[in-house]
């Protein structure tokens, strides 16, 4: 997995500009999951690797440079006071900034618009699916504006949260579920914030679901699910971890990519030809995913 997570970064090191802030980026009708939606995605998982590997492992120094350049990209914060302006109650300006705000790459200037407008009822009464508002809170909390009181509750209102049945399991269960632990944790940075029931939910069922998402390749949502299995207080069999990134591995190009979805990348029969890195949007997440849920595996203990 080891190799897995260094051919992602470099993958990702190679097509940096694809990251990048384009001129439409304060438009108001501007495309957010093609421009902040990306670059937020870069700054979040590189802070993560960041912070869960040693100065001395070349994965820390190449994620160190992608989130300086993501950090750059927005002006070193200075953007963030002016979509406050455009979209003073929009939530994905303060979720972007908190995944630099967790690195320690802060705008005091944005931080104090921003916590103006927390304080208004229309603020705290926006409407938002549980796992959403999740993130807002955690968001809040990174940036110093939380609620007291208000993340047990929302986490209770979530899909994982009310330890539904397990076969009620699907694609978007599955990344509604992964991104509460990823808030719970603060992207693998506070291992030990997942309640134990939920805990010990996942230690039974995260084994079959991850088995049945590698069965369908569905890679993106494989990996999201081997962080989730890397922030539990008892790690999955070996055995079980040791498959299913042998399984992750063969789906990844020379190139270091990965798909979100579709047949692995030994089975093409034309590899160079079916490459997944000829198309950014199509394999990026996945690719981040990789290297971020790789990373917590190795930080784990795992054997590589």
């Amino acid at each position: 997995m080891g190799q897995v997570a260094r051919a992602a970064l470099a993958w990702i090191t190679a097509h940096r500009e694809d990251f990048a802030l384009g001129d439409d980026a304060l438009d108001r009708d501007g495309r957010v999951d093609t421009s902040w939606k990306p670059l937020g995605e870069l700054a979040r998982v590189c802070g993560s690797i960041r912070a869960r590997t040693a100065p001395t492992d070349p994965l820390h120094s190449r994620a160190g440079n992608l989130l300086a350049f993501a950090w750059a990209q927005t002006g070193h914060g200075e953007l963030f006071p002016r979509l406050q302006r455009l979209e003073p109650f929009a939530t994905y300006p303060l979720e972007v900034y908190a995944a630099f705000a967790a690195a320690g790459l802060r705008h005091t200037g944005y931080e104090r618009d921003a916590a103006r407008v927390a304080r208004t009822r229309g603020w705290r009464l926006t409407e938002q699916d549980p796992t959403r508002h999740l993130g807002v809170l955690c968001a809040e909390r990174s940036t110093g504006m939380s609620r007291p009181g208000q993340p047990q509750p929302a986490l209770r209102r979530t899909w994982l949260g009310g330890l539904p049945e397990p076969w009620t399991f699907e694609r978007d269960a599955g990344y509604a579920l992964t991104h509460v632990i990823f808030h719970l944790t603060d992207w693998g940075r506070t291992p030990d914030g997942v309640p134990p029931d939920l805990a010990a939910y996942l230690t039974d069922w995260l084994p079959p679901w991850l088995d049945t998402c590698l069965d369908s390749a569905m890679w993106d949502l494989s990996c999201e699910l081997l962080a989730v299995a890397a922030s539990l207080p008892r790690p999955p069999d070996p055995a079980l971890l040791h498959d299913s990134w042998t399984r992750l591995a063969a789906a990844q190009s020379a190139s270091g990519a990965i798909p979100e979805e579709g047949p692995r990348a030994s089975q093409d029969a034309d590899h160079d030809a079916t490459d997944p890195a000829r198309d950014f949007l199509s394999c990026y997440h996945s690719t981040l995913m990789a290297a971020f849920a790789a990373t917590l595996t190795l930080g784990q203990g795992a054997s590589a």
